[in-house]
């Protein structure tokens, strides 16, 4: 017996607007539409859920949903093209050993663009 994959699934409060950014700005191929829940396919295995009857919980301590490329930089440049909202740009992290940048989505969840540089 084994797990056939994984969904986080998160609350918001606009869900078109959210399906906006996972699916024009990240580029995130739509799963399944459930109505009050939209499901993602993250490149690599897994997916992300976003459901407009659940609490969003991105306020003072946001979870961060990371995505793992090794082109940071052309990312960066492509979100930044499509209007996304950014902390910054991209940087090396030594504690870590990584490079990456911060971005914000439409109801304020942080979401990581990242490489490992080991």
């Amino acid at each position: 017996m084994s797990f056939t994959g994984s969904i986080a699934f998160f609350g918001v409060s606009d869900l078109a607007a959210t399906d906006e950014f996972y699916s024009n700005k990240l580029e995130l191929e739509l799963y399944k539409d459930q109505g009050l829940c939209r499901i993602y396919r993250v490149p690599g295995g897994g997916m992300i859920g976003f459901c407009s009857h659940m609490a969003v919980t991105a306020r003072e301590k946001s979870p961060i949903l990371t995505f793992l490329t090794e082109d940071v930089n052309g990312w960066y440049a492509r979100l930044n093209e499509r209007g996304a909202v950014m902390e910054g740009g991209p940087k090396s992290n030594p504690r870590f050993n990584i490079y990456h940048f911060f971005l914000v989505d439409p109801d304020g969840y942080t979401v990581e663009i990242q490489r490992f540089l080991d």
